[in-house]
């Protein structure tokens, strides 16, 4: 079988901690399942490029291309490179120029104490969130004019294609399709941004022909929001633009338990693809084993899920569930669950004997 190399990046702050964490569950997994996994270690990031001013070495894209079949990051992020120009040389072109257009990001409530909304529980809080990567208002299309002077004018251009709409919305329903899911909604500004939503509205209606068993339902982004709080029992796969996808996956997030099991995937189906916790580099509690590894984890598995090893996916995905409502946690979560409280590398060292026992090793 055919080895499958994985960069992995862990970054600034609390990334090198959690990637740690994720690469020997890895590890292990893929010794207890006989999977052909590699990893390989790359120390991009704040402290080399304070250095010598490394972001990435020319041709380590088509290297990713050639060689690699996932990229497995941790975080970037430095106080010490205050225009993030590091961070946007790497996690940005990375997505950007390895046409990563899938922002996979699941919203999975694992116990019902984390949940903020008042009697909603895990039937509840199972919420699938399809991003558009490429596009929309973080491409950078815009400038300013008189800057720095009392007229000046600041345009960002949101830039929307058919071809990179229609994808993401293609994503959105086989994924519904994929699982058994019935019902896909697409949110958008379409009654006062007429020309770029407007395109997303039409997109929707024509894909939608295409997929009629699923309930498609397009929504202003501001009313989905207020829905989401409201039942969000009565959704299951959102798919939207770059930017309303950043504000309501972090919604989702924050209905399901935080960014410390908050889990992506910036996928480009049938190519090489990131995986990476949404929580930043968090760098105030960076080396002080406050960082909870289990968003680490659940990108982990994910990435399996991408890499066709569907099985061990669902093991490591099962594994942390049980963490989250059995073991000991890092403090973001232990007040809720009422739990010992645990440093990352104790977390993540229980994740690894549940994986054990489920494994029958």
């Amino acid at each position: 079988m055919t080895t499958q190399r994985i960069a992995v990046i862990p970054g600034d702050g609390i990334g090198p901690e959690v990637a740690q964490v994720g690469v020997q569950v890895l590890a292990r997994l893929a010794q207890l399942k006989s999977l052909p996994l590699s990893f390989e270690w790359f120390d991009f990031g704040a402290e080399r490029y304070l250095k010598d001013g490394t972001i990435l070495p020319d041709g380590f894209m088509q290297k990713l291309r050639d060689d690699y079949a996932a990229v497995y990051f941790g975080a970037v992020g430095d106080p010490r490179v205050p225009g993030n120009e590091h961070a946007k040389g790497i996690l940005l072109a990375m997505r950007f120029e390895l046409d990563l257009y899938i922002n996979l990001r699941p919203c999975l409530l694992f116990d019902e104490r984390l949940s903020p909304l008042k009697g909603k529980g895990l039937p509840h809080l199972q919420l699938i969130m399809f991003r558009e990567n490429t596009e929309g208002l973080y491409t950078g299309t815009g400038g300013t004019f008189k800057k720095g002077t009392p007229d000046e004018i600041a345009q960002e251009v949101e830039v929307n294609t058919r071809k990179g709409v229609d994808r993401i919305l293609e994503a959105a329903f086989h994924h519904a399709e994929a699982r058994g899911l019935t019902k896909v909604c697409m949110a958008d500004k379409a009654n006062v941004m007429l020309f770029g939503h407007g395109l997303w509205r039409r997109a929707f209606a024509e894909v939608a022909k295409k997929h009629p068993k699923i309930q498609a339902k397009a929504m202003y982004v501001d009313a989905l929001a207020m829905d989401l709080i409201r039942q969000p029992e009565a959704y299951q796969v959102i798919v939207t633009n770059n930017l309303f996808g950043d504000i309501l996956t972090d919604l989702g997030a924050a209905l399901t338990g935080g960014l410390g099991l908050a889990a992506s995937g910036n996928i480009h189906p049938g190519r090489v693809s990131l995986f990476e916790p949404v929580h930043g580099s968090a760098p105030d509690i960076a080396g002080q084993g406050k960082a909870n590894p289990l968003a680490m984890l659940l990108s982990g598995s994910m990435m399996l899920e991408h890499l066709g090893h569907g099985a061990a996916s669902l093991l490591l995905l099962q594994a942390v569930s049980e963490q989250v409502k059995h073991g000991r946690n890092t403090p973001d979560l232990a007040k809720a669950l009422g739990c010992p409280v645990g440093t990352t590398q104790e977390v993540g060292a229980e994740v690894l004997a549940r994986l054990e026992l489920l494994t029958g090793a």
